[in-house]
This record gives structure tokens, C-alpha cells and sequence, in this order.
């Protein structure tokens, strides 16, 4: 089927989008509305013939099938033999999902249960401090998937109004990089015996996490010394807590069993934001209740994949299909993230990671041939800041980069202004330039239409926009909240597996990113020695380290 589309775009491509917007019975059938979501692929090199030709696509690769047996517990991980039910995470209690004879829907709600009971207690001020002070501050240590994903929700709800309510007098602070200046930041100013460390690793054994951890809990220590308390059991107790499946290793750091909140093995990491991961911190700041709403709009995607068998209107089926589309019929090597909204400043990095260290592979899970086109470079930037940016590259640039317009009928801000038609009113510039920029990118501008507005000869080339570049655009019935988020969230995810199923990857490991740590640990080792001229390595990185201890004086 792949070949029938790549035959027909051939002929396709040579319409320019302009011309296909012409089409007003195309236009009606390529929009596709779900649960509050609408999805216009108008602007995109898509026709009705296409269009079914996706559909045969989905059926010849039993895409539904495949992902249903996914959420049911099949060992999908192949590389690592494993299941892969994040999922299941935000599954409601009365629904089963079987492993290995196990009900794990049970354990998902079972460790719920106790995020729920801690963090209403520290919520309340039942459970304090070592010298009895509420807790109010909280510091995520984490990195990659145990932080992006819940900074990007952080980010998204902290200005919604119930958002705001109910983390009024509390603060959430990330520290992930090994960077000292990152724990400077992330410690500045914080009382600590107001403030709780959340230590995020499966394993309790990730280098960086588990640094900055040492460094967190020997800030606690010095702290407490400071003021003549030197209980080192009773204050790492009360000031530790930790997301983790290592227990000794937790119970060592100074980390009470009690406070160490369980995942599992098939919870990948860059999927893990609605396990213990996000979900402890996340209610730590607006209670558990709220995040709920963030599962509950998760669960309304993870639903809606396997029941609509119809690609024209199965949202995330259709991204990951235009996504292959792009990558692997039309040969565009990049997207761009626009969200036209600033609380989702973050979204572009955590999809970053959930993209490209998903499907960023060349080889396939039959041992076949490996790839020569498939997961493109992720980047964005919030509009309409993109837009002083790298717009100029978007609409002018010799390389085409669709774009994914992300929008909101309404602000966060509207709800409970004294005067939100202020806020509507600016909501509705900002959305000015979201509708705009699709005509933009699609149609452009010829030389004949910059010359009729009386621009000189000599900058006539420089006017033109060349159009025909493709685009989409999400847009959500109202403002930026909690299920919403959870459903944006669980969109983008699934959109990931489709194209690597389309692809014959395996989504669900990371080898890529383990021989640069293998080759970091070697170099610590050799400046640790000081014995840089015996380093087994090539001579012009061990000259640049040379050059390095010598900068450093």
C-alpha cells in the first residue's frame, strides 16, 4: 500500500496546496472531531483519494489490532521482552488489563491509592516536616522521561484557574541536569524545612538522578546542621520521598519504605508521567483530585485509538499516519510544534523526547533492512514568540518543515476575571495569527500579487512566498485544563506508536542513547586519574581534555 501512495503523491504534489483549498467538498471531509478535540488537515498535500488510500493503509497494517493487543498486555517490547501498558495507568478500577495472569489494573490503583493518602497529608499539614512545618515546597529530581512530561503538565496548569486555586502558597521546582548551576537553581531560596525532594529512578541507580539526589540530601543535612539538629534519620525521613522499584537501595539513601511509590517494568520512561512519576509530584502541587482530570482526559485518547476503525475520524490514527506520510512518502526530515499558548511552553521538549527516542532508529524489529526515512527532527517554540524566530525559515527557507498548529477557543484566563472580555480580546489576537499562519504557509504569495502592491523590481524576489508548505492544526473546545492536557498528552503519544508500527520499529527502547554514557564514565575515570596521556582514546579528544584541565588552571 505504501507504494500506491507514493504513486499517487507523485501526481498529487503536483497540485499546489492553494488549488487544493479550492475544494470545498474536500475541505469538509478533512476535518475529523473528537470528545472537545477538532483536527483540521486541510492545509496538508491530502486529497479524498488519499484519504483512502490511508484508510486501506491502516487496514493492511492491522493498525488497530495491533494496538488493542498493545493495551491488553502483549509483549510488544521485543527488544527488551517487554509489555507496554502505560495505558493502563490511567485506566479506570473496575477495567482489567491481564499480565501474566495478573490483573494490573489492581496495582495501578492500589499505588494511586497512596499517592492519594500521602499527598492529601502533606496538602493539609497532617504530614510536616521534621521540625513540624507544613511542606509546601516541592523539588522534582529527575531526568528525561522523570521530568519532562511533568514539567510540561506543570507549566500547562499553573496559570489554569482551578490550577492557580489550588496551588496558591506551594512551589514546584525540577532539578535535572548534573550542571551545578541547575541545583543552584532549583534550591534557591527555599526553606528547607518547608520543602520535600521527590527522587524519580526505577532503577535508584541513573547517574545523574542519583548525583543530584547525594547533593539534594547533603543540602537537607547541612541545612538542619546549621541549625543544631543533626538527626540524620529523622530528617532525610521527613524530608525524602522517592518514585522507584529498588527498595533496598531507596531504604539506604534514608528513604522510609513508606514514602518509596512503585512503578513497573512496562512503564516506559518518556511514558511514565501518568505512573507514580508525575503523578505523585503533580498532586504534591494541585492535589490528586485535579490530576485525575489529567488521567481521565488520557484515558478518553487511549479509547478512542482502538474503537473508531475509521482513519477520517481517529485523531491520533491520522497524526501518526500524516506523520509517516511526511516523513516516508513526501521525504520532509522535521516538524515544528507551534502551540498558540505559553502554558504550553514545554510541550515541544517533552514531545521531543516521546518522538525521536521513540521512532529516532534505523533498524527494524525483523532484522530486515534498515530504514532509510522515518522519524524527522522535533522542535517548537510557542507562538507567536516562533514567529520572531524561525518563521522566517518556515515560510522563506529552502527546506520544507510541516508545522502542527496547537490551539484554544478560550484563555485560562477567563475564569474569574472581573473583566475577561480583556482577556478574550487578547486570546483573540494571539488566535489571529493561528489562523493565519496556515493560509500563509499554504498558499504564500507570487511575484505578480508582491509587484501589484507596488513593491520595487529589486525586491520583488524577496516578497514572494513560495506556499505549498504543509500544516495542521489541533484546536480544543475550550480553555487549557487538566483533561485536556491529559488528552493532548495521550494524542501526541499514540501518534508516536502509529508511525513506528507503520515504520516496523520498536518504539519502546533507547539504545541510542547508551554508548555516549559507556564513553562518559571512561572520561570521568581518566580526569578523575589525572593520567590523561594513557586515556585509550583518539588523540584529538584527548588533547581537548588536555585543554581542558589546563583552562581550568
Amino acid at each position: 500500500m505504501s507504494k500506491d501512495i507514493l504513486e499517487y503523491y507523485e501526481k498529487l504534489k503536483q497540485t499546489h496546496l492553494k488549488d487544493l483549498l479550492e475544494d470545498d467538498e474536500r475541505n469538509s471531509h478533512l476535518v475529523a472531531e473528537y470528545d472537545g478535540i477538532l483536527l483540521d488537515y486541510t492545509h496538508e498535500k491530502v486529497d479524498l483519494n488519499l484519504l483512502h488510500l490511508f484508510q486501506k493503509l491502516a487496514e493492511e497494517n492491522h493498525l488497530p489490532e495491533k494496538i488493542q493487543s498493545i493495551q491488553q498486555g502483549a509483549i510488544f517490547n521485543s527488544t527488551e521482552g517487554r509489555a507496554v501498558l502505560h495505558t493502563a495507568l490511567r485506566s479506570p478500577p473496575d477495567s482489567v488489563v491481564n499480565l501474566n495472569g495478573l490483573n494490573v489494573t489492581t496495582d495501578v490503583h492500589a499505588v494511586l491509592k497512596r499517592i492519594q493518602q500521602f499527598t492529601d497529608g502533606v496538602r493539609s499539614g497532617n504530614h510536616q516536616g521534621y521540625t513540624k512545618k507544613q511542606l509546601k515546597n516541592t523539588v522534582v529530581i529527575g531526568i528525561g522521561g522523570s521530568y519532562l512530561g511533568i514539567e510540561f503538565i506543570y507549566e500547562a496548569l499553573r496559570t489554569h484557574y482551578n490550577g492557580k486555586i489550588n496551588s496558591h502558597g506551594r512551589k514546584l521546582r525540577f532539578l535535572a541536569n548534573v550542571d551545578p548551576v541547575d541545583s543552584a537553581r532549583a534550591l534557591e531560596d527555599l526553606d528547607v524545612e518547608e520543602t520535600l525532594f521527590v527522587i524519580n529512578s526505577k532503577t535508584f541507580t541513573t547517574a545523574e538522578t542519583i548525583l543530584n539526589a547525594k547533593l539534594a540530601r547533603k543540602w537537607i543535612l547541612d541545612q538542619y546542621s546549621l541549625r543544631n539538629i543533626n538527626d540524620e534519620k529523622g530528617v532525610l525521613s521527613a524530608h525524602l520521598t522517592a518514585v522507584s522499584t529498588n527498595l533496598p537501595e531507596t531504604s539506604k539513601f534514608g528513604i522510609s519504605d513508606d514514602k518509596v511509590f512503585g512503578f513497573w517494568d512496562w512503564v516506559g520512561g518518556r511514558y511514565s508521567v501518568t505512573s507514580a512519576i508525575g503523578v505523585l509530584p503533580l498532586s504534591l502541587q494541585f492535589g490528586f483530585a485535579y490530576v485525575l482530570e489529567v488521567l481521565a482526559g488520557a484515558h478518553s485518547i487511549d479509547q478512542h485509538i482502538v474503537k473508531e476503525n475509521q482513519v477520517s475520524k481517529n485523531l491520533p490514527l491520522l497524526l501518526g499516519i500524516l506523520g509517516w506520510y511526511r516523513s516516508s512518502i513526501q521525504k520532509y526530515q522535521a516538524i515544528a510544534l507551534i502551540p498558540y499558548a505559553q502554558s504550553l511552553l514545554r510541550f515541544p521538549a517533552h514531545i521531543q523526547q516521546v518522538h525521536m527516542e521513540s521512532n529516532g532508529k534505523q533498524a527494524v524489529i525483523d532484522g530486515g533492512n534498515y530504514l532509510q526515512a522515518a522519524c524527522p527532527f522535533v522542535f517548537g517554540e510557542p507562538g507567536t514568540n516562533s514567529q520572531h524566530s524561525f518563521f522566517q525559515l518556515i515560510h522563506q527557507g529552502t527546506n520544507i518543515i510541516p508545522c502542527e498548529f496547537i490551539g484554544y477557543a478560550k484563555s485560562q484566563l477567563e475564569e474569574g476575571a472581573a473583566e475577561p472580555q480583556i482577556y478574550r480580546s487578547q486570546h483573540d489576537e494571539l488566535m489571529s495569527n493561528y489562523f493565519a499562519q496556515v493560509d500563509a504557509l499554504a498558499i504564500g504569495k507570487t511575484a505578480e500579487e508582491v509587484i501589484k502592491e507596488g513593491v520595487k523590481q529589486e525586491l520583488v524576489q524577496h516578497k514572494v512566498f513560495p506556499g505549498d508548505r504543509p500544516s495542521l492544526q489541533i484546536l480544543f473546545k475550550n480553555e487549557c485544563n487538566p483533561y485536556n492536557v491529559g488528552q493532548l498528552l495521550a494524542l501526541y503519544e499514540h501518534r508516536v506508536l502509529v508511525e513506528g508500527l507503520l515504520w516496523g520499529i520498536n518504539p519502546f527502547d533507547q539504545w541510542g542513547v547508551e554508548l555516549g554514557k559507556v564513553l562518559a564514565k571512561n572520561v570521568r575515570q581518566a580526569l578523575n586519574s589525572q593520567d590523561l596521556d594513557n586515556f585509550n582514546a583518539n588523540s584529538a579528544t584527548k588533547n581537548l581534555l588536555k585543554k581542558y584541565r589546563t583552562f581550568q588552571g
